[in-house]
């Protein structure tokens, strides 16, 4: 594990120890946890960014075309108000 010198202004810190303190955890617990909520994040876009980079739009298209035109069981219909 390593160790991160961190500056925050007066008024973040005191929201973060009173968060931590509402959570029951320490404020070290509660800034891990949400920067890797933000890498998971982050990660997650890059990753769907690269799938949709693979996507063939003719592959779906085709793939598409299969699919019988038929109504929607009645379970699945949207009332329109």
């Amino acid at each position: 594990m390593s160790t991160l010198s961190l500056r925050l202004p007066n008024s973040l810190h005191r929201q973060v120890r009173e968060l931590a303190g509402r959570e029951g955890i320490s404020i070290n617990q509660l800034v891990a946890t949400a920067v890797a909520e933000k890498v998971s994040a982050l990660m997650t876009a890059d990753y769907l960014e690269a799938r949709a980079a693979r996507g063939d739009r003719a592959a779906y298209d085709a793939v598409l075309a299969r699919v019988p035109d038929a109504e929607p069981a009645e379970t699945d219909r949207i009332d329109a108000q």
